[in-house]
């Protein structure tokens, strides 16, 4: 692992993490991962090597990713590694909106799918459709986003980050680089998550958060929406991103506007590592989507093959860490093969 700060009274080095050396040392010999993420509902994903000697088993994932979200480009290599390790045929599907989160899960279903792994981006719209799996004794993990709904959900355990705590890392960050006034920049209405990062942020920060809407499909449209406010506010001293993508927008956005204000991201990317190494971006929050892929694909074959289950009720946890400029030479090399 690299050098980074851990943040707040819950840290990364949690199960998972401390398995993530290994993991990614295995990553390496077995000559980096696919670039081409899984496949949607009904195709095969990327394992399909012979892997463990255990028998064949079938896992699908749907996330609530937006067409384009390098993130989850992340999430797919992590698991797309673990199947191909575990003998897994690996499915992939995802869409924005809930009811359509819903009809992959039961397509799924439909399929008799060993193993589920879905996000709670919207938990509501999905609750009945995990639920149904688990009651037709399919397992299901949950990754990334709605923790707090998994177990009453009925799934085997949790892996991600506490949105709060990494929203109050933020926060204090930003107080400690003397911020006065935050512009929270949503990019997905109506995900918990991202609402949860930003009421973080808002509780840790002793100045004034102010959150902002904005479609993350559209990039001309958020850019444009972002510029607007930093035109209009010129008090605005420190961007807050929710998605590595929008942090690239955020910084198009605020030359075009003229401002001088900070900007901090959650989530990796590439382009963002390129961003700290610019100082373009003053702080990421990385969360380890490619540990969230790997260990929820890993930990539905280790319930199926010996009946094991992470967590003993409580989310299985992958960050916050921040990372900064001095981070750039190892994420560089990390972000290039795909596992951060």
């Amino acid at each position: 692992m690299i050098g980074v700060r851990t943040a707040g009274p819950l840290t990364v080095r949690s199960v998972a993490v401390r398995r993530a050396t290994a993991l990614l040392a295995t990553v390496a010999l077995a000559g980096g991962c696919s670039a081409a993420g899984g496949e949607d509902a009904g195709g095969a994903g990327g394992g399909s090597g012979k892997g463990a000697g255990t028998p064949r088993m079938t896992i699908g994932m749907v996330s609530h990713s937006g067409d384009g979200d390098t993130f989850w480009d992340i999430v797919q290599n992590g698991a797309e590694q673990a199947a191909a390790k575990d003998n897994v045929k690996f499915l992939y599907a995802h869409d924005k909106e809930g009811a359509q989160q819903a009809a992959l899960i039961q397509s799924y279903i439909d399929q008799k799918v060993d193993g589920l792994i879905v996000t709670l981006a919207k938990p509501q719209a999905v609750k009945a459709a995990v639920r149904k799996a688990v009651a037709q004794g399919i397992p299901v993990i949950t990754v990334n986003s709605g923790g707090e709904f998994s177990r009453a959900y009925g799934a085997l355990t949790h892996i991600g980050q506490d949105e709060s705590v990494a929203g109050r890392a933020v926060g204090e960050e930003l107080n400690h680089r003397h911020a006065k006034k935050v512009l929270c920049v949503i990019h997905e209405q109506g995900n918990v998550s991202l609402e949860d990062r930003c009421a973080g942020v808002r509780e840790a920060f002793h100045g004034t958060v102010e959150n902002l809407d904005v479609d993350g499909t559209n990039a001309p449209s958020s850019q444009s929406s972002v510029e607007a406010k930093l035109q209009s506010d010129k008090s605005l001293d420190a961007i807050v991103t929710l998605g590595a993508p929008m942090a690239a927008i955020s910084v198009k956005a605020k030359e075009e506007a003229g401002s001088a204000a900070q900007i901090a991201t959650f989530d990796l990317n590439s382009a963002v590592v390129k961003l700290l190494k610019a100082k373009d971006v003053t702080f990421a929050v990385d969360q380890q989507p490619y540990l969230q892929g790997y260990e929820a694909v890993d930990l539905l074959w280790l319930h199926k093959a010996n009946a094991d289950v992470l967590g003993g009720g409580k989310p299985v946890l992958t960050g916050p860490a921040l990372v900064t400029e001095k981070d750039v030479p190892k994420l560089t090399e990390y972000t290039g093969r795909g596992t951060r």
